[in-house]
């Protein structure tokens, strides 16, 4: 099919790879001509598996890059809309450039168009659009709008939208909806994944994936409703792991026991620092405005943020434990991105926890493998940015672990000591096991978990047997 897709950012750039790796022809928007001319040029602006891979299959060809809407409106059959929603001061959910987009597609319809909302979106978008077209002239029987809602991780985003755990469909008549069937048939057939040069998949994808078929109103719910409770599971493991240190239990062990109970499950039980991203934090204040706009006060989603905002203050209270003081430290950060396998800094509990401890006088070596860049345009000057996480511990007082690369999980523990001013690791996101720590000498940290503290002090490079306490 004759595919547009409105909005290069993170959700617009993998549907359309994707899309044309499925088979269609792609003409993916952007009204920044810089950023087109950068497409047009190869160059791919985010960190993201397989998404290079896609780039020289279809560059060009079934995949191509335009500033003109209009143009692309006309030569399309679909035209999915995933441009940015970011929050409001009040944290509802800013629809303007989604307005915007409709009102230019209105004059650009020629023949029969499913318009496909890919943006995050609250509930009665579909209807708004539907409205805004309406209202601009576009006649009824030439358009539907249906709400597509993505399920994307940014670090395996790629693989997410080629093996969904469900596709959902969001149509309000059965023209529309076949009109979805046909773009995501080679999903739903499993005929993609008989292909030899499909993307692999995980041994743990339903293939095929599921196709739920609903209202757009539901479909709209369904996005905002899952990342809520999967921000919930994140802020109820680190309450649970604040109970932990308290009594010394191992939060990872409660996290085995509970997870394996299969109406609750293991996945996003991850106690650390707190969640961030493009995502969580603000559908989590889209959908408290989305219910206060239906009269119900969501005080559970409150309680969420209260907890995620917590942990940082926290970790925060742990470097202060095993530094006394900070001003003047030199401090080792391993991770800036939100999360592993991404570039991506916004809402980076990370970076705000560095952000908080160079306000406390401190000074900060850091080295994240993809987000280095980015830091940099908001750090400035005031952080090292080093090239190795063994550099960044190099002379440092502590060495903070703040996001879960996979890298920083296999570091040479022997090595790290040797260049660390003080053997002191404070981990947020529990990558080493707190017995090998102790063996090894380490003062460790993490986080719902009982701390390391040797017998005696381990400095430049010498062991000290540890012992494990409550933190």
């Amino acid at each position: 099919m004759r595919i547009a897709v409105v909005g290069s950012g993170y959700v617009g750039l993998v549907a359309g790879a994707c899309l044309a790796d499925l088979g269609h022809d792609v003409q993916l928007v952007d009204n920044d001509g810089s950023k087109v001319a950068a497409l047009q040029a190869g160059q791919i602006p985010i960190h993201e598996e397989h998404l290079p891979e896609l780039f020289r299959r279809h560059h060009g060809r079934q995949l191509r890059f335009t500033e003109s809407l209009p143009e692309a409106v006309r030569n399309s059959q679909a035209v999915f809309v995933a441009v940015g929603t970011p929050p409001t001061e009040q944290g509802e959910a800013d629809l303007s450039y989604v307005e915007s987009v409709a009102r230019e597609i209105s004059g650009a319809i020629h023949g029969y168009t499913v318009i496909v909302e890919k943006s995050t979106v609250p509930v009665y978008t579909s209807d708004w659009v539907r409205r805004v077209m309406l209202r601009n002239a576009t006649a009824a029987d030439t358009f539907d709008v249906v709400s597509n809602p993505e399920f994307l991780r940014e670090g395996t985003a790629v693989v997410d939208f080629l093996y969904p755990d469900r596709i959902v469909i969001g149509a309000d008549n059965p023209r529309s909806a076949a009109v979805l069937r046909e773009i995501y048939a080679p999903l739903i057939s499993g005929s993609y994944y008989e292909r030899p040069d499909a993307i692999s998949g995980p041994a743990s994808a339903k293939v095929p994936p599921p196709l739920i078929v609903t209202s757009a109103k539901s479909a709209e719910l369904i996005k905002h409703a899952s990342n809520a409770f999967l921000a919930m599971k994140i802020s109820f493991i680190n309450a649970v792991a604040t109970i932990c240190e308290s009594v010394g239990a191992n939060v990872e062990q409660v996290c085995q026991g509970i997870g394996s109970d299969s109406r609750i499950g293991r996945r996003f039980l991850n106690p650390g620092i707190g969640y961030g991203g493009s995502c969580f934090p603000k559908d989590l204040m889209a959908f408290r405005s989305v219910a206060r706009e239906c009269g119900y006060e969501f005080r559970l989603l409150d309680e969420v943020m209260r907890i995620n905002e917590e942990q940082r203050n926290r970790f925060l209270r742990k470097i202060r434990n095993a530094l006394w003081t900070l001003r003047g430290k030199r401090l080792g950060v391993l991770g800036l991105a939100f999360k592993g396998g991404t570039d991506d800094i916004r809402e980076s509990p990370a970076m705000a926890l560095v952000q908080c401890l160079l306000q406390e006088g401190c000074q900060i070596a850091a080295y994240d493998p993809a987000a280095a860049e980015r830091a940099r345009g908001v750090l400035n000057s005031s952080v090292e940015f080093v090239n190795s996480p063994y550099e960044a511990a190099t002379g440092a007082d502590a060495l903070l672990i703040l996001t879960e690369w996979e890298e920083f999980a296999t570091l040479d523990l022997k090595r790290l000591q040797k260049v660390l001013k003080y053997s002191i690791v404070i981990d947020g996101r529990n990558l080493y096991d707190c017995e090998t720590m102790a063996a090894l000498g380490f003062t460790y940290y993490s986080v719902g978990r009982p701390s390391t503290v040797p017998d005696s002090p381990a400095e430049n490079g010498t062991a000290a047997a540890g012992k494990l306490t409550k933190a």
